[in-house]
């Protein structure tokens, strides 16, 4: 990386590494119970409405990450795919303690726009790590070449262990490793260094991702930017993936801001570094041509 890197050109190529897209809660399509898991805004957030977005803002291409507060499900993720193959494809999500899941995973990838799997341990999931419930999906994504995107929610050591258990898993840490709570709780700093310890392992990459999320300040985000710098600096921007997460602290940035925080921002990465971290990166770790 080039420290006197100082031009703020736009990158060729801008792919978002997560966007949530979702409709109504309905009778014909219910939300798990319990009330737990809501929406990042009220109301549906479609396709239609995230592609007037990507074209203002300038956005090439979107992962469209199947949200949890949906349960397990990802058919209007691969509608989008499926509609614009060439603006959207999907990490989709997978209940891991259903009898059928192990099933699923040999031709996962066989759905059409289907590049991976996206993780979160909240709630009712968060002991999966430890009580055995997920032992034996990593290698079982291994074997089947899943790439697997996980929210690690205070549990990086966990994806330590299974990050070297699994050595030819293609791993992604979503966020830099960073939540709301974990940001509200001024844990920023220790949750950083937890995640700098995974970048050892050649199949972890990390997701610069959320940050008006995490951040404490306005744009631009000033408090946060030492952590890009470190993660960026320790893993490579061809182990680093932008993403917006755009619906979540949706009122606290536009989509324009959360691209050029990183393109305009970020003094210390070269136009070659933010060619990988703002779309060449994540294309090619995913195999989206």
């Amino acid at each position: 990386m080039d420290q006197r890197a100082t031009s703020h050109k736009s990158p060729k190529l801008i792919v978002d590494s997560q966007v949530h897209i979702w409709l109504a809660e309905s009778p014909d399509r219910p939300w798990p119970p319990g009330g737990v898991a809501r929406a990042n805004l009220p109301g549906p957030f479609t396709y239609d409405r995230l592609l007037f977005l990507m074209d203002d803002a300038g956005v090439d291409r979107v992962i469209i990450v199947s949200p949890f507060f949906e349960g397990e499900r990802n058919d209007y993720a691969l509608e989008a795919a499926k509609k614009f193959p060439d603006r959207f494809a999907v990490m989709g999500r997978i209940l891991l303690n259903s009898p059928q899941a192990p099933s699923l995973l040999p031709r996962w990838k066989d759905q059409p726009g289907m590049l991976g799997i996206r993780l979160t341990f909240n709630w009712a999931q968060s002991s999966w790590l430890t009580d055995g419930t997920a032992d034996w999906f990593w290698p079982a994504a291994t074997k089947a070449g899943i790439p697997v995107m996980v929210h690690p929610n205070g549990k990086m050591l966990e994806f330590a262990r299974i990050a070297e258990a699994n050595p030819d898993l293609t791993l992604i840490i979503d966020h830099m490793g960073l939540s709301t709570e974990i940001a509200k709780n001024n844990m920023r700093e220790r949750a950083i260094e937890q995640t700098l310890t995974l970048a050892k392992f050649p199949n972890v990459r990390v997701k610069v991702s959320a940050v008006p999320a995490f951040s404490l300040e306005p744009y631009p985000f000033q408090d946060v930017n030492e952590f890009v710098h470190r993660i960026v600096e320790v893993f490579g921007p061809r182990r680093c993936f932008w993403g917006s997460d755009l619906t979540v602290a949706f009122t606290k940035a536009s989509y324009r801001e959360r691209i050029t925080h990183l393109t305009e921002e970020q003094d210390f990465l070269s136009e070659d570094d933010k060619e990988w971290i703002m779309g060449r990166a994540i294309l090619d770790c995913l195999g989206w041509r």
